[in-house]
């Protein structure tokens, strides 16, 4: 077992090294315009993605906490990132190992739990924050939801042994403010965390003199949340009608996606007939309700706890290997069939040493797995300022924020932006040719547009060329 343990270390080198590159794709560059914003106003931020004074649930205790380092050490907000991604992928790895030593004393199952949590997937890659398979891992390593995650194992770990030996009150009420940390540092990744904290309570079946530490951490928790500063915690559960189109993706590709951790869930089946309170097979029986409850109601955002009932099935089928109460030849049979599904995943997600040695370096067989990631736009830094309004559409808006500019409108979902709909109608109606320009000058005139950007086209009146970048685009100043 000595040996899973070395691949462990590499696994951690390998990520360590992608964290230097930090790959560019999904939110990487939302968060970047978060701590942006918060480098300039830890009082008031104003909306980290459009020109617009209001609150935003990106403000979490651990991205204001990066503010105060972009602030204080005058760091360039990407190398803040790297550090977060450092920091996040401590805490995954810490609170794993903690988690796992409270289910089982062998020295080899924190380092093939591991493994099972970010190869036993599927063969077909989901890249989504809170998943961490290997390759979503890698692009998102230094995100506030690895950052949760790994809060979460701690927490599961601390939680467990409370209820094991007996604490004090401040034990339970470090619990439930951590609780809430968890919940305002990554809202989904936050459900997934209560989720597995009933389960640890399910499974205990704490005597009732437990039971008023437990509603007073809860109470604690819930007070943490009500007095965040930065937005409205319980606000959020009235406004997620828009997250449904864009979560109903978990849902598609299920079986490729998953099918591998159908391993786990054969071994939850053997936990469970050895004990019927096993608290692995209680989260996993959560979680899958909850995701279950979201495809039937059309809710898709509520697949976000899909790791919910993946977790508990990843980490059992880690630790059946290990199981002393098998015979011998169980043992190995568990293990061959482990050691196979962890071949298939790490060949379905060898893709990502393509962050480590670029593209051009991997074997087409394997260049195959490989998820290209983002074009940048520092061609833009060196003529538009901090806090300039853009005209930009599709992708652009989801990357401009980054490098301080502003675009009309947001490129995510905003619950606290009341004109967002009017803003990407605005957006529409500007980029068409049939729009009259007089009405595009209106536009740019109601949002303070500085600089438009658009693929090269002829030139419209009140439009200066600045510069071009990569894939035709080209840089407008708008002229008075």
């Amino acid at each position: 077992m000595a040996a899973s343990r070395a691949a462990a270390a590499l696994l951690l080198v390998l990520l360590l090294v992608v964290i230097v590159r930090l790959p560019w794709a999904g939110d990487l560059g939302m968060h970047a315009a978060t701590v942006e914003r918060l480098r300039h106003s830890l009082r008031h931020p104003g909306n980290p993605l459009v020109d617009a004074d209001t609150p935003s649930p990106y403000y979490s205790p651990w991205m204001v906490l990066l503010g105060c380092v972009a602030r204080l050490g005058r760091l360039p907000v990407f190398d803040v990132l790297r550090l977060a991604a450092l920091a996040g992928l401590t805490l995954l790895a810490t609170g794993v190992w903690r988690y796992v030593r409270t289910l089982s004393t062998h020295r080899a199952a924190p380092a093939l739990a591991a493994f099972s949590l970010v190869l036993l997937w599927g063969t077909a890659v989901i890249n989504w924050s809170g998943f961490v398979s290997l390759n979503s891992l890698a692009l998102t390593v230094s995100y506030p939801s690895v950052f949760a995650l790994g809060l979460a194992f701690h927490h599961w770990a601390w939680l467990t042994r409370a209820l094991r030996a007996p604490g004090g009150w401040g034990v339970w009420l470090g619990l439930g403010a951590l609780w809430a940390v968890i919940l305002l540092c990554h809202q989904f990744t936050g459900i997934i965390a209560t989720l597995g904290d009933l389960a640890v309570v399910i499974a205990a079946r704490p005597p009732r003199a437990r039971w008023p530490r437990l509603a007073a951490g809860t109470a604690v928790g819930l007070l943490v949340l009500w007095l965040w500063p930065y937005y409205d915690f319980f606000a959020l559960f009235w406004a997620g009608d828009d997250l449904d189109g864009v979560h109903r993706a978990l849902y598609t590709e299920f079986a490729g996606r998953y099918w591998l951790a159908l391993l786990g869930v054969a071994a939850l089946v053997l936990r469970l007939r050895r004990d019927r309170w096993d608290v692995l097979a209680v989260f996993f029986a959560l979680g899958a309700l909850v995701c279950a409850a979201g495809y039937a109601s059309a809710h898709y955002e509520w697949g976000r706890a899909l790791p919910a009932a993946l977790i508990p099935a990843q980490l059992a089928a880690a630790l059946e290997v290990l199981h002393r109460g098998h015979r011998r030849a169980v043992r190995i049979g568990w293990a061959w069939a482990l050691a196979g599904a962890l071949a298939v995943g790490a060949w379905t997600q060898a893709g990502v040493l393509g962050y480590v040695v670029g593209r051009a370096a991997l074997p087409e067989a394997l260049a195959v797995h490989y998820t290209p990631p983002w074009s940048t736009y520092e061609w833009i830094t060196p003529y538009v300022r901090y806090g300039d309004v853009v005209m930009a559409r599709d992708s652009p808006t989801r990357l401009l924020p980054a490098y301080g500019p502003r675009p009309v409108a947001p490129g995510y979902p905003d619950f606290f932006l009341r004109d967002a709909a009017r803003r990407e109608k605005a957006v529409q109606i500007y980029y068409p040719r049939r729009t009259p320009p007089g009405e595009r000058r209106e536009i740019l005139r109601r949002y303070h547009v500085r600089w438009v950007l658009d693929s090269t086209r002829p030139m419209q009146p009140g439009l200066r060329p600045v510069t071009h970048g990569p894939d035709d685009q080209v840089l407008y100043a708008a002229t008075p």
